[in-house]
């Protein structure tokens, strides 16, 4: 029923000293105020803080520093989003792998001045070009416009900001006449369901887009984070996927069989050995669900007519019962237990996700769930 590739491992035993293995209107959020031009002078002078420095801004937040990560979320349903987002921003953001950032709450930052936005972030990469700091992206020929947009409809809750898309175009080195200049870096900032009792919570003159996806060359992706942090107070980090969320994301995305008949859940995992192991664990995808069933099943079994009325959420329990089973039946077949190692990867044909922090949403009728849990994991790595 399962499928285990075991080539990672015969690899590894054979060599010891291998690791094995647009511009558009639209709101600012709800607490936001009237557009106040900042002076060039306090730009920079608040561009000298460091991160601690810009988070200062933001007293320590009850709403936020309390929280732990849900450990009960609504079940993924089919929602063809296209009748709320245009379909050609939509495909901009799916079927592209994307390394995520967190990003604290931009200071001063309106949806309404995006053109201004773009020439501002175009000015400060050909400045840091003539400085010799900007990057050079391979095959064009080094001159780059940014163009800044709104994603209108991504927004699922009233105190969500609308997400908003960067791009950076250059034309190619050798292009012919009229040829238009091509995307070489991509990012988007967004906030989907966002914790209400936080955002409420920030002074009137922030707006919260904790989730930061990329993807081109880190160059670009340093200059426009540089940009964001001089311009708006904010600062950056890294967004890890964590093993637990890694888990519910198997969970969710296999709950989602029935609707969209996934192939395949992969799994990578990393077990801890003199040499480390590397395990990459296949299961099919009508026997991940039957498995999945059966969990739920457990579940609402003697559950009165309130209770059945909840099937549409999934706790945690649910989830690690789920993954202990999918370990136990590989520990009976192949005397490994996965239990002592960690989750890295995950892949079904609704995306895939890592635990470095890359993700790719490959369905976007099941992305508002995905986007939801890293929203989440964003908010609560922000170091205030």
């Amino acid at each position: 029923m399962f499928k285990f590739v075991s080539g990672f491992c015969a690899a590894a035993a054979d060599t010891p000293n291998m690791e094995r293995h647009c511009t558009s209107v639209t709101r600012t959020p709800l607490n936001s105020v009237r557009v106040q031009r900042r002076s060039k002078s306090k730009s920079y002078r608040q561009s000298i803080r460091s991160c601690l420095g810009a988070a200062s801004r933001l007293v320590l937040t009850p709403a936020l520093t309390a929280r732990r990560l849900n450990t009960s979320r609504k079940a993924p349903k089919s929602l063809d989003i296209t009748e709320k987002v245009n379909p050609e921003q939509l495909s901009l953001l799916v079927k592209k792998e994307w390394q995520l950032s967190y990003v604290t709450p931009l200071y001063q930052f309106r949806h309404t001045q995006l053109k201004s936005y773009s020439r501002q972030l175009s000015a400060f990469i050909a400045a840091e070009k003539q400085r010799g700091l900007a990057v050079e992206v391979e095959g064009t020929h080094g001159s780059f416009r940014v163009s800044f947009g709104v994603v209108q409809g991504m927004s699922e809750a009233d105190d969500d900001a609308e997400t908003v898309l960067v791009q950076i175009y250059s034309k190619p080195l050798f292009a012919v006449k009229d040829e238009p200049p091509r995307a070489v870096w991509s990012g988007w900032l967004t906030c989907i369901n966002g914790s209400p009792d936080y955002l409420r919570s920030l002074p009137k003159d922030f707006t919260c887009m904790p989730l930061f996806c990329s993807s081109g060359a880190d160059g670009l992706s340093s200059l426009v984070k540089s940009w964001f942090q001089l311009t708006f107070d904010c600062c950056f980090g890294p967004l890890e996927i964590s093993h637990t969320s890694l888990q519910w994301l198997v969970a969710l995305w296999t709950n989602c069989h029935t609707e969209s008949a996934i192939k395949h859940l992969k799994m990578m995992w990393t077990v801890p050995a003199a040499s480390p192991l590397k395990v990459t664990y296949t299961v099919n995808g009508p026997d991940a669900w039957q498995l999945w069933s059966s969990v739920r099943k457990e579940r609402h079994d003697g559950s009165n007519k309130e209770e059945e009325e909840e099937e549409d959420s999934i706790d945690i329990e649910e989830v690690m019962r789920f993954m202990q089973d999918l370990k136990s039946h590989f520990y009976r077949h192949f005397r490994t237990d996965l239990s002592a190692g960690s989750l890295d990867q995950v892949a079904t044909a609704l995306g895939s996700a890592k635990s470095s922090g890359r993700i790719k949403i490959a369905n976007s009728k099941y992305m508002i769930t995905t986007l939801t849990l890293l929203t989440e994991c964003a908010l609560l790595k922000m170091p205030i």
